[in-house]
């Protein structure tokens, strides 16, 4: 009896991980294993990174707000202090928002919780 390997799906295996390579310098984008290792490296920042980025807005929110109400005499931790002293529900991105675009509105917010 021939001996049975099951081609086409160890084929389309590796079709998808060179697929998902594409674009990879030279022998990860080529060969097989390499770009299986670079693939799932890839995967693998990936996952980690969707969380980083979360952290990395934050962080950028917290500098825009805290920029806009030093020109206005506060400081952030204060700011936000007086904010759920007063009940206001507006999050970092909306008052990052506030402070970058519409600079008259972010200072209406802080002179309502002065």
């Amino acid at each position: 009896m021939p001996r049975s390997v099951n081609a086409v799906a160890s084929r389309a295996r590796r079709k998808k991980i060179l697929k998902a390579a594409k674009g990879y310098f030279g022998a990860r984008s080529k060969v097989f294993t390499v770009a299986k290792n670079a693939v799932e490296k890839g995967l693998l920042y990936a996952y980690r990174d969707r969380r980083n980025k979360k952290r990395a807005f934050r962080r950028l929110w917290i500098a825009r707000i805290n920029a806009a109400t030093r020109m206005h005499g506060l400081s952030y931790s204060k700011f936000i202090h007086l904010l759920n002293q007063k009940d206001i529900d507006l999050n970092r991105k909306v008052l990052a928002d506030l402070a970058m675009n519409h600079p008259e509105a972010f200072k209406a917010v802080v002179d309502t919780v002065r």
